[in-house]
């Protein structure tokens, strides 16, 4: 590796590397492709556009016909991008030297490189096409009303061909909010690592392989669950990459003397191994993953040498197993390679082991440099939640902030409801219109005003076939209850019922108002009655997942109450999840929100293409809730977690908490990491946290008389 790192300065030193207009020119297949990629999807687009004039499109779950059409026309443009850019890479010679960055990963995407070359795309401005600036269209150079793809951003030529002005102006939109996005998440990712770095920092594992703060209180039993350390891992979040570990133990102890073992020797040694001494200190967990491995190589020999015709038995004798049959065994493993396996997995297993004195502390760098690198990705927007057009989800650095503040209301609730009957389409909206909160006037055909010479009352007129459709559980009767406990303060006698589907309403004269104003005041009100849902879900829809040919729907509410949702007839509480901490927390016990805490980080992360270690997202919830409720990374969470005056003081209010301090007569037993940096005192973390005890030469104790013992004080006549 150090011959090749001299070598390559060295040839590109005398060779150079540059980049040319040459390589971003398109060829004459190049520009055929995209004409045909350009006139195809604009079609498309047209058709689109012509299907909602004619009201013939077809609506997603949750979105009006207008959202709709957006979702098909933003998800049509971005394939053509995606294909142009595919075309550009096909063409492209193996030298060009964009390309040549692009692959090593020292700079530049692919989608850079097509951007060049082929076509810059759709301009998005806040996840979505671009708005009207102006009166009904986005610049005053189209028609009013316009959706055309060329009115609403979409970029069709390349840098190489250059834009025109529309096209140059949308560009320049996109890139200003790009700018605005890194400038404003650097100093949150910045404030967000600080809050992180002061909860964590005396965080470290003790002689008893406990994660403890520096007043003894028990974060967590053992780090991670295993004790082991995410930086001596191999592959994800594992201590011991196990099939690549056999191929190099094969390649390097490979004796074709030695017999190769059967399937049912493999499996006797292997258990043997496992269950000696030397295997003491590994966990059980560990163990199980290892036989497992080793289960399924022994079932590829045992194929391989049927493969060969040779039957795998264990006592029998290999007397006609030739060295001929061993050149053709691929999958052979012999008892010496078998001991320096597992050996080797062993000794891996117990380096990775976490050290007493360990600080957990090192991810947050991490995170925090790797966030603010990937500028363009963690945006602060909100992005569709999968697959579903209209259902909104906050992520990147504003999620990250509302886990971690633990935060009550969040800016987008969502509850993932499993369903007792989830193949069934009719099922799923039947439950839905239990969840989905549903007022009067839209199941109403009118609610009007008669004014007759002796009376007058509000009328309303339900749609019969509209409950029908809906799959509401609703009639005249439960109507007329919902009214009647609604803060309309309408009593059972104001209400009449003529067949199924009329109610009359009239109007008590009040001492504050006259007759018609009351009456004014329900034809107002009477239509926002909630008569069927759970009141604080604004809305369900109803989610496909698609695997195979097989299709299981789900309901995603928008909204909080888990606990309504979960007890919803034809819910399964059991596989009911929601994203918001607090809620959980209230509705399933401190347990529960700590999962949650973790599964939405890791969530979180992951949609932007960022990997973090499961134990590091543990620890941080356990931070969170080891009190017995979620406290936020704030300064109010952190003066409940923390005691120390100097380490608070040293992170925000510091006059405050000193001031305080010194009122009520406050101690600090100077322990953490904050508080003996202020004072000059070596920290107890890492190399510190151990004592040496020095055994002292002790003198001989001074043994005094007792005073009683005195000759002196005898008396006559006693002892």
């Amino acid at each position: 590796m150090s011959r090749l790192a001299r070598l390559c300065p060295a040839f590109l030193s005398h060779r150079g590397f540059s980049i040319g207009i040459g390589d971003v020119t398109p060829g004459e297949g190049l520009l055929r492709a995209k004409e045909s990629l350009l006139s195809d999807g604009y079609q498309q687009c047209t058709k689109f556009i012509q299907q909602l004039k004619d009201s013939s499109l077809t609506t997603q779950p949750g979105c009006s016909p207008e959202e709709t059409l957006e979702a098909v026309i933003l998800k049509e443009l971005s394939g053509i991008r995606d294909k142009a850019g595919k075309a550009c890479l096909e063409e492209l010679h193996p030298s060009n030297s964009p390309l040549t960055m692009a692959v090593c990963g020292s700079k530049g995407s692919f989608i850079n490189i097509s951007q060049m070359i082929a076509c810059v795309g759709q301009q998005a401005i806040s996840g979505k096409r671009v708005p009207n600036g102006f009166e009904d269209r986005s610049l005053p150079h189209f028609e009013r009303h316009s959706k055309t793809p060329s009115a609403k951003g979409f970029v069709s030529n390349s840098f190489y061909s250059g834009l025109t002005p529309t096209e140059f102006f949308f560009h320049t939109m996109a890139g200003r909010e790009g700018l605005v996005d890194t400038a404003v998440k650097t100093a949150e990712t910045g404030y967000m690592q600080r809050r992180l770095v002061k909860s964590l920092e005396d965080l470290c594992c003790q002689y008893d392989m406990t994660v403890r703060s520096s007043t003894g209180d028990i974060i967590q039993f053992s780090f991670g669950g295993d004790s082991l350390d995410p930086v001596a891992m191999e592959g994800k979040d594992e201590p011991v990459d196990f099939q690549s570990l056999l191929s190099h133990v094969r390649a390097l102890h490979a004796d074709k003397q030695e017999p190769s073992l059967s399937s049912a020797e493999v499996k006797k040694e292997t258990e043997k191994m496992l269950n000696s001494k030397s295997f003491s200190d590994c966990s059980e967990l560990f163990k199980d993953k290892l036989r497992k491995h080793m289960e399924s190589v022994a079932l590829k020999i045992m194929e391989n040498r049927a493969k060969l015709g040779c039957v795998d038995v264990e006592d029998q004798k290999r007397e006609d197993q030739s060295n001929t049959l061993a050149l053709y065994e691929v999958e052979r493993l012999t008892r010496t390679q078998l001991q320096i396996y597992l050996d080797t997995c062993r000794t891996k297993y117990t380096k990775a082991l976490i050290e007493p004195g360990k600080t957990v502390l090192l991810w947050v760098l991490y995170v925090h440099r790797v966030s603010v690198s990937r500028g363009t990705q963690m945006t602060l927007k909100t992005f569709h939640f999968a697959g579903v057009a209209s259902m909104n989800i906050t992520l990147g650095v504003p999620r990250i902030k509302e886990i971690i503040n633990a935060a009550k209301s969040i800016s987008t609730p969502i509850i993932t409801a499993s369903l007792k009957q989830d193949s069934d389409q009719e099922f799923a909206r039947i439950v839905k219109g239990r969840i989905e909160q549903t007022t009067l006037g839209e199941v109403s055909e009118y609610i009007e005003e008669v004014y007759l010479p002796d009376d007058c009352f509000l009328l309303v007129k339900l749609d019969l076939d509209r409950i029908a459709l809906l799959k509401l559980e609703v009639d005249i009767n439960s109507i007329c209850n919902s009214l009647v406990t609604s803060k309309l303060k309408i009593k059972p006698n104001h209400l009449d019922c003529h067949g199924s589907s009329i109610i009359c309403i009239k109007p008590s004269e009040t001492g504050r108002s006259s007759m018609f104003y009351v009456l004014q005041h329900l034809k107002q009100h009477v239509p926002g009655v909630v008569i069927k849902g759970v009141p604080s879900v604004s809305r369900a829809i109803i989610h496909i997942d698609e695997k195979g040919s097989a299709k299981t729907y789900k309901l995603l509410v928008e909204g909080n109450n888990l606990r309504n949702v979960m007890a919803t007839p034809g819910v399964k509480g059991w596989e009911t999840t929601s994203n918001n901490t607090f809620e959980v927390e209230k509705t399933l016990g401190i347990e529960a929100a700590m999962t949650t805490i973790m599964n939405e980080i890791k969530y979180t992360m992951k949609s932007h293409g960022m990997s973090i270690d499961e134990r590091h997202v543990m620890l941080l919830a356990d931070l969170m809730t080891y009190k017995g409720e979620v406290l936020g990374i704030t300064r109010f969470g952190l003066a409940k977690m923390k005691e120390s005056v100097l380490m608070l003081a040293s992170f925000e209010k510091t006059a405050d908490h000193l001031f305080e301090a010194a009122y009520f007569g406050q101690k600090d037993v100077v322990c953490g990491v904050s508080e003996c940096i202020i004072m000059g005192i070596p920290i107890n973390i890492g190399s510190g946290l151990f004592k040496l005890l020095h055994k002292a030469e002790q003198a001989k104790p001074v043994t005094r008389p007792v005073l009683f013992d005195s000759p002196q004080l005898h008396l006559p006549g006693y002892g």
